[in-house]
């Protein structure tokens, strides 16, 4: 089965992210990649991590509005994902490659800087990791 998140991409475009602090019925990070008019988007509980290696359960939901990139500030608590957002981080990515169950992406933001890759593993569930520079021996 075709993931639904992986179709046509320019490999050359840079197209923006953000990471939103989410503080909900439980606090969770919302990462977010423009992608074909809407951001794609994982809820990450424990947030994208800033060290090689470590590895982050992202959990797809549902895409949302390209307005949801800017956004900051209280959803009332009629509306699902009710809570505070706060944006954690943005910047631009730069699609390195992709297949069906993988995601590579150079992160270029304030707090989240190299290439980072999402592994699809199971249902809904990815994983985030942050990799190491190419050519950089540990």
């Amino acid at each position: 089965m075709k993931c639904p998140l992986l179709s046509t991409f320019d490999h050359r475009s840079k197209s923006r992210f953000v990471v939103q602090r989410h503080q909900a019925t439980h606090l969770h990070f919302d990462f977010r990649l423009e992608m074909e008019g809407v951001l794609k988007s994982w809820a990450v509980p424990k947030g994208p991590a800033l060290e090689v290696g470590v590895k982050r359960l992202a959990v797809e939901v549902e895409d949302h509005a390209l307005a949801w990139i800017d956004f900051a500030g209280t959803i009332p608590q009629s509306k699902d994902g009710e809570g505070i957002i706060e944006i954690w981080d943005k910047g631009k990515y730069q699609l390195v490659n992709k297949s069906t169950t993988r995601i590579e992406i150079i992160l270029t933001g304030e707090k989240l800087s190299g290439s980072y890759v999402l592994f699809h593993y199971k249902g809904k569930n990815w994983l985030l990791i942050k990799r190491k520079p190419k050519g950089e021996v540990s």
